[in-house]
């Protein structure tokens, strides 16, 4: 009788692992049957938030459930990612925008999360135009008239960016490094309320991503310089950073990962199905707009990049004198 009874119950335990082995295939093949929570780490209104929001209704689409966008900003676009890698669970149904800074703020201060391997790599999607800004009654009418009035006032001429470790910000410390100027660093939550700054005159100039296209366009701030490879398609007579001697070049890719520990098969599904949204004509129409050219990796190649490029950038940063003591 006592083997009987303990023969049933190891039989028990033998069919709930399996059946527990086969829970994770069989939600992988579900996978999703509910609303998704994109993040994205910059206030709404931005480019980031505007590329974001055409994808997320693309891949909903292909997956036959809604992509819901949240914007959490804060801490140069690392709050958010910040947050749901120490607080979401790796099933998929959180997901974020990457944006480069989270490979640069390790070095610069003690963060709860590692960039590497606190994270799962789903895709590379696109890099920003970065451009530097000012209203157009400034009487800066070019970068080198902004950078002779740094150098007659050291510390003293400002400019405002995304936020402190953001691309926008190390990429002007590191011309002001080559210029031999001191700037004077504003740091904002995100693009939105920077430009309300510029426009509104509370701070003298903006490096920022493209957000700025539309004052541009509409003649209330004028576009200074770009620190594309090259000149921008639709700003052609606005000269590179590059160009006018200064050395640096920047387009800070960006993709999209979960938590560390999601099931690859739901990576997969999540890949794919922002790879056929990123291949819709209405994405190309969002990065024309935004003046972005498409920056496509695989989940793999992604995670390759964010290990090579975390090497790098901590040569700069400890150049720049930014690294955490």
């Amino acid at each position: 009788m006592f083997h009987f009874a303990r023969r049933r119950n190891l039989l028990s335990l033998g069919l709930a692992a399996l059946a527990g082995a086969c829970l994770g295939p069989a939600q992988a093949q579900d996978f999703p049957t509910k609303p998704i929570t994109l993040i994205v780490p910059f206030p709404a209104g931005g480019p980031t938030d505007r590329h974001m929001r055409t994808l997320a209704d693309l891949a909903g689409k292909q997956l036959g459930q809604s992509i819901i966008v949240e914007n959490k900003p804060g801490a140069g676009g690392t709050l958010g990612p910040g947050v749901m890698a120490r607080t979401a669970k790796p099933d998929g149904y959180t997901i974020t925008q990457f944006p480069m800074s989270m490979l640069r703020m390790a070095h610069m201060q003690k963060t709860a999360w590692n960039p590497l391997t606190d994270f799962s790599y789903i895709i590379g999607l696109s890099g920003y135009t970065f451009g530097f800004t000012v209203r157009s009654d400034s009487p800066h009418k070019t970068f080198h008239e902004y950078i002779a009035a740094a150098r007659k006032t050291p510390g003293k001429v400002e400019y405002g960016s995304t936020g402190i470790g953001s691309s926008p910000h190390l990429l002007m410390e590191e011309l002001a490094t080559n210029a031999k100027v001191t700037l004077n660093h504003v740091p904002f939550k995100g693009n939105a309320d920077l430009q309300q700054a510029l426009l509104g005159g509370h701070v003298t100039a903006s490096s920022d991503a493209s957000g700025w296209d539309t004052y541009v366009e509409a003649g209330q701030m004028r576009l200074l310089l770009t620190f594309g490879e090259k000149r921008s398609a639709r700003w052609p007579d606005v000269p590179t950073a590059k160009e006018l001697g200064y050395g640096v070049v920047s387009t800070s890719p960006y993709g999209l990962v979960g938590p560390k520990g999601m099931d690859p098969a739901i990576v997969a599904k999540l890949h794919n199905a922002f790879k056929k949204a990123m291949d819709d004509p209405r994405h190309a129409e969002v990065l024309k707009q935004l003046n972005q050219e498409s920056w496509y990796r695989s989940g793999a190649d992604y995670a390759q990049w964010a290990k090579d490029t975390f090497a790098k950038d901590k040569v700069l940063i400890d150049r720049l004198g930014l690294a955490a003591q």
